[in-house]
């Protein structure tokens, strides 16, 4: 062992939320997002072999077991995580060995904070740390990434990922996913705070809609791109272009355009609201999102649609918006913290009293990312 190499590392992987910027970074659009102070931890060590892996998850009785030289998915969709992972690290480099690891968490599973990512760059990161790999943190975010196309099925962005690993204390990342060029706005935003709802619904539609959207932009730009060559993607396009191509496009498609031209948009405005203390602008904004989400992408539901309306009959709450993937999981509230409190209990109240489902809450404050304790 060399003299960098290390036994055991300690890492925590931050969840993340996304001011706003929903669905864009798959089209190489802008996005707003900051990791959060809920995260996953990982415990991770050398047992002396050399592709013998062994990884328990608290609250499941059953490690997964691995052999690096066979590694093939699982019918258990949590493990592909981890199994993608490796395999991505694996092709890499060959000083990967055989390790033990321990994982606990206090994110809360499917409420669109990405505990996916989590579970992703935390391992990538710790491994990195424990066997001296040379990875940089742009190569743990896209093999990340690529670990979840690839193992999971989920062709996501890489929104996620990255604000999992380069968040920055009380900061949102202002991420150009084209370029990967990205810029840390201070989040300053007392006397109001976010909180979240989370719904406690998972509708089925989730992953497997996640990719029909994204075929269905693909297919937006196919079309865009036979008047403007030079578009690849969504974000080369302007709602004047979408117009000019809109009797080629099916309805649908042509709402998902719209859609992600226009959120581009608010993202950008949405800095400049930031940078100039208009928390009512922002709130705004995030309204809009919240309409679009509804109307032109259709990833929201009953349940978040409620919970947004109930929010627009609240003064103090400034915005509220369906957050992740949608079908379910959070809305992200803008609201004053005089009224926090109140506002998450007459809101539990009013959703009971509808659904007959408990509502919890939490508050998300911008964090660091993937840290080495």
């Amino acid at each position: 062992m060399d003299d960098k190499a290390l036994d055991k590392v300690i890492v925590d992987s931050p969840g993340r939320i996304n001011i706003i910027g929903e669905h864009t970074d798959y089209n190489m659009g802008y996005v707003l997002p900051t990791a959060i102070d809920k995260r996953i931890r990982f415990t991770l060590q050398r047992n002396n072999t050399d592709t013998q892996c062994e990884i328990r998850s608290k609250g499941y009785a059953k490690a997964l077991v691995v052999d690096l030289k066979h590694i093939s998915p699982s019918n258990t969709q949590w493990e592909n995580y981890i199994l993608g992972v490796l395999y991505e690290i694996y092709k890499r480099s060959k000083a990967l060995k055989g390790f033990q690891c321990t994982i606990e968490s206090d994110l809360p599973i499917g409420s669109g904070v990405s505990s996916s990512a989590a579970l992703e760059c935390g391992l990538a990161f710790g491994l990195n740390e424990l066997f001296d790999l040379g990875l940089s943190k742009h190569e743990i975010v896209t093999l990340s990434r690529d670990a979840e196309h690839n193992y999971v099925g989920t062709q996501c962005g890489i929104m996620d990922q990255f604000a999992s690993v380069m968040s920055k204390k009380d900061h949102v990342i202002l991420l150009d996913c084209k370029s990967m060029r990205h810029t840390y706005v201070p989040f300053v935003i007392a006397p109001y705070k976010l909180v979240l709802l989370n719904s406690n619904v998972s509708h089925s539609l989730a992953s497997s809609e996640y990719n029909t959207r994204r075929k269905e932009c693909e297919e937006g730009v196919a079309i865009l791109q036979k008047q403007y060559p030079y578009v690849a993607s969504l974000r080369d396009a302007n709602l004047k272009m979408i117009e000019t191509c809109k009797t080629a496009m099916s309805p649908k498609v042509l709402d998902r355009c719209i859609y992600v031209v226009e959120e581009n948009n608010r993202v950008l405005d949405a800095v400049e609201a930031l940078k100039m203390g208009d928390l009512k602008t922002l709130g705004a904004l995030m309204y809009q999102t919240h309409d679009g989400l509804r109307t032109l992408y259709e990833v929201s539901c009953r349940e978040l649609d409620f919970l947004v309306d109930f929010s627009k009959n609240i003064m103090e709450v400034l915005g509220a918006r369906v957050m992740g993937g949608g079908f379910g999981g959070c809305t992200i509230n803008l609201v004053h913290e005089d009224t926090a409190d109140a506002f998450i209990k007459s809101a539990s109240e009013a959703y009971e009293k509808e659904f007959n489902i408990k509502l919890t809450s939490f508050e998300g404050h911008p964090s660091v990312g993937t840290t080495l304790l």
